[in-house]
């Protein structure tokens, strides 16, 4: 058997062209592979293949691990005390070995150990393959499709092949077999069975990707696209900044007669590209990324990460665009939620939001309207800044005295105290309810919704009630309801 062991290797290894010790290697899986099976557990199985004389010895094994760390994997594993009991000395991180009986060669067959050493050298070769491909730094690929699999393409580019997923494709275009295509590397997935590289023609980086590659200047870093966004199929938006002030950026990505973007155009399928010109202020990016259309006014909320911009009827179809088309790309291009608006609407939305605030005004101050609408007009939103902005600024308009000044400030800061101390009380109310067993902060924000502010609320809720509210079951309401109602118990019992 040994004889055989050295013959198949010599045989193996001028056949497939690799070294002995490749074809040991695999033997020894082979033979690990067959001796495992004398096992009903996940046995570790080791085998060594005297290198001289084709002899081989079997193991089985077991990692030692910590023992606050527990058998994970216990046909595998041995905890380090007890190891150490059974080998002196071992250390963490070392195996236990048991030999066991060589397994006679013949019983896997020959065959069986070739077909072994056959896919160790695929996986291999598939292995150079892929880093080749990688080393390269191809970010798009050219290759022609083999055949199609479930409406996926499956494209050969060299050595390579990748797959171009239906759901990548620009919508409505018909790829058959032995078309030329070209797409973007978008995932290298090394675990994949099938094709590792995975592409795509919908994402707005092939289109990048595009233009860098027409458009000379963008690898010379003369231009960058800073950011691209798209309708596949339909229409594109890039941003594109000029960092020398002799480039024009939109003109130079057009090219002489358009023939820059045409080349992008034909290869998207006729996808409509808007080149709008990037812009480190927020507000004025929007307004170009909004382009055709011409915009009045632009309110920007930083906290909400949102924009109100007003166009004129003339305008709002071209802001908007087919299917909100055009809106959607400039706020995906940007990164704000952009919500169109004509003028009549902005004025209504101004006149809700002075109205509140004139009824907040004339609530929490106890002014007039008058008075509400002089601090509306001075710039004045909220409780705060009339309690806190320096005096001399409300001594500066017209028709407030000092006298009327420090009144309307005392009016605000006690107000502001009242609301402290309610929310404090409703912080601690909401404690009581949060300490109940079985109680959680969304229950309690429900419950606070419906009215049921205090543990005595809830507690005179019928079991129905609170189920209704919480959408809790019957048996889990009635327990919540009796540990509410604990307290009164307490107090009698007292």
């Amino acid at each position: 058997m040994s004889r055989e062991i050295l013959l198949l290797v010599d045989a193996l290894a001028r056949e497939k062209n690799v070294s002995r010790e490749v074809v040991f290697g695999a033997l020894e899986n082979a033979l690990a592979s067959a001796m495992k099976k004398r096992f009903k557990d996940d046995a570790d199985i080791r085998v060594v293949i005297d290198r001289s004389n084709g002899s081989h010895e079997g193991y089985r094994r077991w990692l030692v691990v910590p023992d606050d760390a527990g058998l994970q994997e216990p046909d595998r594993q041995e905890l380090l005390s007890e190891a150490q009991e059974i080998k002196p000395g071992v250390q963490e991180g070392e195996y236990l070995e048991e030999p066991l009986e060589p397994i006679e060669f013949g019983r896997i067959g020959a065959q069986a150990a070739k077909q072994a050493i056959i896919q160790k050298i695929r996986d291999a070769e598939r292995e150079q393959v892929l880093n080749d491909f990688l080393d390269r730094g191809e970010t798009i690929i050219s290759g022609t499709i083999k055949r199609l699999d479930k409406g996926d393409a499956i494209i050969e580019t060299g050595k390579i092949e990748a797959r171009l997923p239906r759901s990548e494709m620009i919508p409505k275009e018909n790829l058959r077999v032995g078309d030329r295509v070209r797409a973007w590397v978008a995932k290298v997935d090394r675990t994949a069975r099938g094709q590792q590289v995975l592409l795509s023609r919908t994402a707005p980086e092939f289109i990048r990707e595009l233009f860098e590659n027409e458009v000379p200047e963008i690898e010379q870093g003369l231009l960058e696209i800073k950011a691209a966004a798209r309708d596949p199929g339909l229409r594109a938006k890039i941003a594109v900044v000029a960092y020398d002030k002799r480039i024009d950026p939109i003109g130079t990505c057009v090219g002489m007669r358009g023939s820059r973007v045409t080349a992008v155009r034909n290869e998207l399928g006729g996808e409509q590209v808007d080149i709008v010109l990037w812009a480190d202020e927020p507000a004025e990016f929007v307004i170009g990324a909004l382009a055709p259309a011409a915009v009045e006014s632009i309110v920007v909320d930083e906290d909400k990460h949102a924009m109100d911009v007003v166009v004129d009827a003339e305008n709002l179809p071209k802001a908007i665009g087919s299917r909100g088309q055009n809106v959607r790309l400039a706020s995906d291009l940007t990164g704000w939620q952009i919500n169109i608006m004509t003028p009549e609407e902005n004025q209504n939305r101004q006149e809700e939001e002075r109205s509140g605030q004139r009824a907040m005004f004339m609530d929490r101050l106890d002014v007039d309207e008058q008075v509400a609408d002089i601090l509306i007009d001075e710039g004045f939103t909220g409780l705060e800044e009339v309690a806190y902005v320096p005096i001399q600024e409300l001594l500066e308009i017209d028709g407030f005295d000092e006298e009327t000044v420090n009144e309307l400030r005392n009016r605000a800061r006690t107000a502001l105290l009242t609301e402290a101390i309610a929310q404090e009380e409703r912080v601690e109310t909401a404690q009581d309810l949060l300490d109940l067993e079985g109680m959680t902060p969304e229950l309690v924000t429900a419950l606070g919704d419906a009215g049921v502010a205090t543990l005595d609320d809830l507690a005179e809720l019928a079991t129905d009630e609170l189920a209704e509210i919480t959408g809790m079951t019957d048996e889990q309401a009635s327990e919540i309801i009796m540990r509410a109602r604990a307290h009164w118990f307490d107090d009698e019992e007292k």
